[in-house]
């Protein structure tokens, strides 16, 4: 398996590959014309020839028989652009020292404090290759990526996670919120924002701040609450150094994770090594690898040895990374604190 940049004739894999999702994945729809302009905007971005306020960087899974089965994605800066929107959640304290009573409430702030920063966005992999270690590579080749081009993206990496939702794809916070504001159902507000139309919360979203108290019990209990579906990346990501820090998404409220880019733990402990082609055993960790390379990017999560200053990997490997032995690659022990030496 490797993690590479998405190509224009990626095009008809990654349109059925978008059909087997729900409402989850608003950022890439099943509009042809939509998804051919995203491909060659990516290409663009890979080549960089877009200035960081608009860079795209769209990755695929592959696997060797050249089988598209999952994709993800990184957005260079939010709001550069146009407002990127969050609710903060903080708190309100109120107080009358004559009747004795004082109320602590948690309040919503409407901003936009994530300007700047760069979005992990878009992930999806094929339903049937989930039980594996196929949705760890394709979340954390990104990382791996960004340890690479740091001078690409912003100090802090952020991710807005799905929320809480039912069984028709309604949110239960919305519907206390959005709803009075928008007269639109949340699934159209929600595809509006995934398609980069995001004017429309400016103009008619509240400025005040919002008291909980004034919500619903349902709306209030999936506050910060991701969906189940997506628990599995809060799993990858928390593992890195990504936390909730109380920022919230302002249609579902579902968690906005975020970490510094230098606090990840991929980021950190990554190293520059020497590529080289040997026989393994089948005790070798597993190590995530990146041939340092933008264009031609190729990111893999296969098994490993480091020797001194030399990753030992097998053949096929070096094969799928386009690399010989020799060659420079940024590598990373897949699963944090697994061994990273061993005597020569």
């Amino acid at each position: 398996m490797i993690v590479r940049p998405v190509q224009p004739t990626d095009l008809p894999a990654l349109l059925a590959l978008i059909r087997q999702t729900d409402c989850g994945l608003t950022s890439l729809p099943a509009s042809e014309e939509r998804l051919n302009h995203r491909l060659r905007w990516a290409q663009r971005t890979f080549a960089e020839q877009v200035e960081r306020a608009d860079a795209d960087y769209l990755f695929v899974l592959e696997d060797d028989d050249q089988q598209v089965l999952g994709v993800s994605a990184l957005t260079g800066a939010v709001g550069l652009r146009e407002p990127w929107y969050n609710y903060r959640v903080g708190l309100t304290v109120s107080s009358s020292p004559d009747l004795g009573i004082e109320r602590h409430i948690p309040t919503l702030f409407l901003n936009n404090e994530m300007t700047g920063q760069s979005e992990l966005r878009s992930l999806f992999l094929r339903p049937d290759r989930r039980q594996s270690r196929h949705g760890r590579l394709l979340s954390l080749g990104r990382l791996l990526f960004v340890a690479e081009f740091p001078h690409l993206f912003g100090d802090k990496l952020i991710a807005e996670l799905r929320g809480r939702a039912d069984e028709q794809g309604c949110s239960p916070f919305w519907d206390s919120v959005g709803r009075h504001f928008f007269k639109m159902d949340f699934k159209h507000a929600d595809h509006l924002s995934g398609l980069g139309n995001k004017a429309f919360i400016a103009e008619l979203m509240p400025r005040q701040p919002l008291y909980t108290c004034l919500l619903t019990e349902q709306a209030r209990a999936v506050i910060g609450k991701p969906h189940p579906k997506t628990e599995p990346a809060l799993k990858i990501l928390s593992a890195e150094g990504f936390a909730h820090k109380g920022y919230i998404d302002i249609f579902d409220a579902g968690p906005v994770i975020e970490s510094a880019v230098s606090s990840i733990r991929l980021v950190r402990d990554c190293q520059l090594l020497e590529l080289a082609i040997a026989p393994l055993d089948d005790q070798a960790p597993m190590w995530l690898i990146h041939n340092r390379r933008l264009e031609n990017c190729r990111i893999t999560a296969t098994p490993a040895r480091l020797v001194d200053e030399r990753l030992i990997v097998d053949r096929l490997t070096a094969k799928r990374l386009q690399l010989q032995p020799g060659d420079s690659v940024r590598a990373v022990p897949l699963h944090p604190q697994q061994p990273q030496a061993v005597a020569a």
